[in-house]
């Protein structure tokens, strides 16, 4: 395990430090100071973990690595992702995985507005509440959360879906909540044993699009 002592470094510094690393390598960076912008366009193979809080984007564009952040990330964590694993073990602020193109992202805290914001792919999990207009504008992939949902969820999805287990407050336009079948339940409790939370599917729905929209070339269902 290398460590990096980041209280008296730069973000530009921590990231250049981290990226002269080799694939395969393990990182603990710790004092990370709630610094914005840490491991920013990291695309190695490897693991590493801050042991604090991040700031703002956090592991944002990121292909590959696994990143585990030992505490709070602010907003936009792990934006643009487009294949890794990031895992914030506390709470996350608005904007978590906007725009992700792939891999997976955990949070077992509570999220923020926006959650999974004009997502392309990819899988996320909350495990607490995530607040108003989560799955905005959402173009695919699969979101799970397991608090509550605040106003406007779904708001304009087009593709993909939201598990939810708890209450939903709102939903937006284009938003449609329903029962979810016995194809769902394995998914959510393989998908749930596999990043340790409670494997019980009592209660999931599932919120999807009323109609999906033209979006980069794929019909309508009107056709």
């Amino acid at each position: 395990m290398i460590t990096i002592d980041a209280k008296d470094m730069t973000t530009r510094e921590i990231n250049r430090k981290v990226k002269e690393l080799k694939d395969g390598d393990m990182v603990r960076i710790v004092n990370p100071g709630a610094k914005h912008f840490l491991l920013a366009g990291l695309t190695k193979e490897m693991e590493v973990v801050l042991e604090g809080n991040a700031g703002y984007f956090v592991a944002t564009m990121v292909h590959g690595p696994k990143v585990i952040v030992e505490g709070d990330a602010g907003w936009f964590a792990g934006d643009n992702m487009t294949s890794g694993y990031l895992e914030v073990q506390g709470d996350v602020g608005d904007g978590c995985a906007q725009g992700i193109y792939g891999g997976t992202i955990v949070v077992r805290g509570n999220a923020g507005a926006r959650t999974g914001e004009i997502m392309k792919n990819g899988t996320v999990i909350i495990g607490g509440n995530s607040d108003f207009m989560t799955g905005l504008y959402m173009m695919g992939g699969t979101m799970v959360v397991l608090g509550d949902l605040g106003s406007m969820a779904g708001e304009s999805i087009v593709r993909g879906r939201i598990f939810v287990k708890g209450k939903v407050k709102s939903l937006g336009k284009n938003a449609k909540i329903g029962e979810i079948d016995e194809k769902d339940e394995d998914y959510l409790r393989d998908l749930l044993k596999r990043y340790d939370f409670p494997s019980f599917t009592d209660g999931f729905r599932k919120i999807e699009p009323i109609r999906t929209r033209f979006f980069y070339g794929h019909p309508t269902e009107e056709g």
